[in-house]
């Protein structure tokens, strides 16, 4: 039977006419010229008898020719580029069920970041790619919609010195003469297609799982990641079997825009995770989670977001709970409300609904889908007990596994699977609030946390002027200094600022999470501005870190004022060639 596709506003491809549904590269990496250069084999599923054009997404690639898979040249044009949308690529297949898109990528291929010896731990040349949400188009030409789902493989040659991974099946030692072959026989759309060129070794983490990175990372970065596994058998006593044979991570360089890129087999991770103590690995278990919500079940389009992210919040909240405790998970779910609260204040009503309306997903939404999301399940399980909630999730994981969902489709299934068979109405729930509502609805639960009234106790002695050296802060983790900082009020004296980051060296922190949240707390009390020391501390945060969602909220803080914007414009031309396009295109919006 022919599959069904939804509309999606983000993508000229019309697969219900005809879909992808096995993609075939053969690059070759150039890393002086900066491209990747070969063909595109694509077989096709033809859905419709009257159907005999092809239309793929694509952006700025330099397309040589068009073939049947015999070598016969097929009538081709590129439509005119849309800012956001990039070109079509039409095509006039007739009977011919495969297509060879012979090409190279451009100067403009935003999904590809090619690093200089010296952005890069080892000092040799590094490329990697990063798809989501509709950047995959601008090295491969394909359906790019993340309801369009299909297998690949691939063929690349890369410099010999170099090791190539993608998210499929991967080496672990180099190949002398360069050549890798790739294989993923699970169709997975178009933005989960990911490939890094570098400098890696490979260490062994359990049976599944194992961490690439550079020779001076790998060792730190396996001691982090030691868990990985514990964390896979805690994921699968929740939702059922993992469905993607290894489950490895890859330390990127700092560019890297995101925590981590769920791309299957082979998260790709930021180096900010390595903070020495294990203290960041629950972003490891919001990608592995993802692996079920998102890879297993994926969201139609970019504005049903929430059912990849929201989900995978929730569950990684789970496997915290599984592995750490009730009072650390309690810990991430009030930071996360925290963080939801933030971006409730700043975002416009429309854009705090559930069920997006993006105009340029490449803009990435807020974190409103991930926490309100996470928050609106919590409150489903609040009405119908965990137990109930779990076995309706294994359900729905094993039904809809290797499937798109939209958010219509998930609601009619959660009324007839489980709301009805309670008792439980869309009114009494809430759900259209929640789902096509601005803010929060009044039926959401609240987390208390032993750990948080501890911090609230030192919170409380600092205020009353005990000095920051005879607080009880001994055994804080991350979660605890975070919850400490933005405790801190905004009009506390200069000099008591002083004594914390005297202290406990705040400024300069290695933890990504904690240097944010100290940086946005003496912004937003003018501290920063009157302490040259804090300010370099800044400037050096913001040229070291690629991480998008961390400099977006130190930027964020500093456009706030006049005298702000001014320093923020001067560090972001230092700091803006480091970075990746995904973040290079938020940031340029928010400094003009």
């Amino acid at each position: 039977m022919a599959r069904s596709f939804a509309p999606d506003p983000h993508s000229f491809a019309r697969p219900n006419e005809i879909a992808v549904r096995h993609l075939s590269l053969d690059l070759t990496a150039d890393f002086d010229a900066r491209r990747l250069a070969g063909r595109a084999t694509l077989d096709l599923d033809v859905s419709s008898p009257d159907a005999g054009t092809l239309v793929l997404d694509t952006w700025q690639l330099a397309i040589s020719a068009v073939t049947d898979g015999h070598g016969s040249d097929l009538r081709w044009e590129l439509g005119e580029h849309d800012p956001i949308l990039g070109q079509p690529l039409t095509i006039e297949v007739g009977s011919v069920s495969r297509v060879v898109v012979h090409y190279a990528t451009t100067d403009d291929a935003r999904a590809l970041q090619w690093l200089e010896p010296e952005q890069t731990a080892s000092g040799k040349q590094f490329l990697f790619t990063q798809n989501q949400p509709i950047l995959g188009r601008s090295w491969i030409p394909c359906q790019d919609s993340p309801g369009v789902r299909a297998s690949y493989d691939a063929v690349l040659r890369v410099p010999s010195d170099l090791l190539a991974v993608m998210s499929a099946t991967n080496p672990t030692e180099r190949a002398h003469d360069g050549v890798y072959r790739f294989a993923m026989d699970t169709r997975v759309p178009a933005y989960l297609v990911a490939l890094a060129v570098g400098d890696l070794e490979f260490r062994a983490l359990g049976e599944r799982a194992g961490v690439y990175a550079e020779p001076s990372v790998v060792d730190a970065a396996a001691w982090e990641f030691a868990d990985t596994e514990k964390m896979m058998e805690a994921a699968e006593r929740l939702y059922g079997p993992y469905r993607w044979g290894r489950y490895d991570l890859l330390v990127l360089p700092p560019s890297f825009p995101y925590g981590g890129m769920e791309n299957p087999r082979l998260t790709f991770a930021t180096p900010t995770l390595l903070a020495g103590d294990r203290s960041l690995v629950t972003v490891v278990a919001h990608e592995l989670a993802h692996s079920w919500s998102g890879n297993l079940v994926t969201n139609s389009t970019w504005n049903d977001i929430w059912l990849n992210e929201g989900f995978t919040v929730y569950f990684e909240t789970r496997i915290d709970e599984e592995l750490f405790g009730a009072d650390y998970a309690a810990m991430i779910l009030r930071l996360g409300r925290q963080e939801l609260e933030h971006w409730l204040a700043v975002e416009k009503p429309r854009d705090t609904w559930l069920e997006l309306d993006l105009t340029d997903p490449d803009e990435g939404p807020s974190k409103i889908p991930y926490e309100k999301g996470s928050l609106f399940l919590r409150t489903i399980e609040a009405a119908v007990g965990r137990e109930r909630f779990d076995a309706f999730l294994r359900g729905y994981f094993e039904r809809f596994a290797f499937e798109s969902m939209d958010t219509e489709t998930f609601l009619s299934y959660l009324r007839a699977e489980l709301l009805e068979p309670a008792g439980i109405t869309d009114e009494d729930l809430q759900v259209d609030a929640w789902v096509r509502g601005p803010g929060v609805p009044d039926n959401e639960p609240h987390f208390t946390s032993d750990a948080f009234d501890r911090v609230d106790a030192e919170v409380t002695a600092f205020l009353s002027g005990r000095p920051a050296a005879e607080l009880a802060t001994g055994d804080w983790v991350s979660q605890q200094w975070v919850h400490f900082i933005r405790a801190l009020p905004d009009d506390l004296p200069f000099e008591r600022f002083d004594d914390a980051d005297a202290t406990f060296g705040l400024s300069r922190s290695g933890n990504i999470e904690n240097a944010t949240a100290w940086l946005e707390k003496v912004i937003d009390a003018g501290y920063l501005f009157e302490r040259p020391d804090v300010d370099a501390a800044m400037a050096d945060f913001l040229t070291r870190h690629g991480r998008a969602l961390y400099i977006k909220k130190v930027y964020l803080k500093l456009a706030a004022t006049d005298r702000g914007l001014g320093r923020a414009r001067e560090v972001y031309a230092r700091a803006r060639p480091g970075y990746h396009p995904v973040a290079q295109l938020t940031l340029d919006k928010i400094l003009g």
